[in-house]
């Protein structure tokens, strides 16, 4: 979301976002959804291959959890409401923001959470205060001219290496995807880089939707390459499950396989769909 809103402070409008956003990802995401736990088995095997007992503890897990209860309903219920409104948010005329306050009301007025629930989320309000103060500023460098002299300075260093617009996509891209080593936050690194870096790419001349688009994933992709590079990532790290060089290395390696695919599968996806 944030990356769209992004965009549209430099003129790039993505209609129906969540389906074009579906489309795009569906088949190199399909594609590093299996290619991920067959890279990552041969090159960080399991300690325990063979699990025998697992099906009978996840059944004696469940049993002991009981049957969903009503609030789990009314949870379940909610989400695939708002879901739907999201998706369906051009069609029907409901921004995604009304659609997000009409399930968080819709799970306060049934009792399924209450406010101190809400006043507990720490990082929820963190991205929320952020995300205004984050879009209001990459509004005011547009309207201050900052963002489009930056980018001009770099298109001209790219004109003078009479670089084409598919290497300056990908010479911008991977340096969009790699300074995010120097970031401990996506929602950061977003703010702070997506503006400039969609501003250059419009400058070497890439086509303005596959720029956003192709961004916007690369700030999901880059989310596991250390373990500091997400909140999820954090989680997954302070587990204790993984030593720290081996979240950079599979990182890295994963970073790699990613790149591959979405550099390959990504891009003759979304000419098939006529995004460039």
């Amino acid at each position: 979301m944030l990356c769209l809103k992004l965009a549209e402070e430099l003129g790039i409008i993505i209609l129906d976002p969540w389906v074009s956003w579906f489309k795009a990802a569906s088949l190199p995401a399909l594609v590093s959804l299996l290619l991920t736990p067959l890279i990552l088995y041969k090159f960080y095997p399991p300690e325990i291959k063979d699990t025998p007992d697992a099906p009978a503890m996840a059944a004696k897990k469940l049993e002991q959890m009981g049957p969903v209860t009503k609030n789990e309903w009314i949870m379940v219920g909610t989400m695939l409401l708002a879901v739907t409104l999201w998706v369906c948010s051009d069609t029907l005329g409901i921004p995604s923001v009304v659609a997000a306050m009409i399930g968080l009301s819709m799970l306060l007025l049934l009792g399924v959470l209450d406010w101190d629930d809400c006043l507990s989320e720490k990082s929820a309000w963190d991205t929320l205060a952020w995300f205004a103060v984050l879009v209001g500023m990459a509004g005011q460098l547009t309207n201050l001219g900052i963002v489009s002299w930056m980018s001009g300075c770099v298109a001209k260093s790219l004109q003078s290496l009479s670089l084409s617009w598919p290497v300056a996509f990908v010479v911008l891209q991977a340096s969009y995807f790699l300074i995010h080593y120097l970031f401990a936050s996506q929602t950061g690194h977003v703010g702070a880089l997506y503006s400039a870096f969609l501003a250059m790419h419009l400058a070497a001349g890439v086509p303005g939707v596959l720029a956003a688009m192709a961004l916007a994933y690369n700030t999901n992709l880059f989310g596991s390459i250390t373990h500091y590079s997400s909140g999820q990532a954090a989680v997954y790290y302070g587990a204790g499950y993984i030593e720290l060089p081996d979240v950079f290395k599979m990182g890295f390696v994963m970073a790699i396989v990613n790149a591959i695919v979405w550099g390959g599968v990504g891009t003759f996806w979304w000419k098939f769909l006529g995004i460039y």
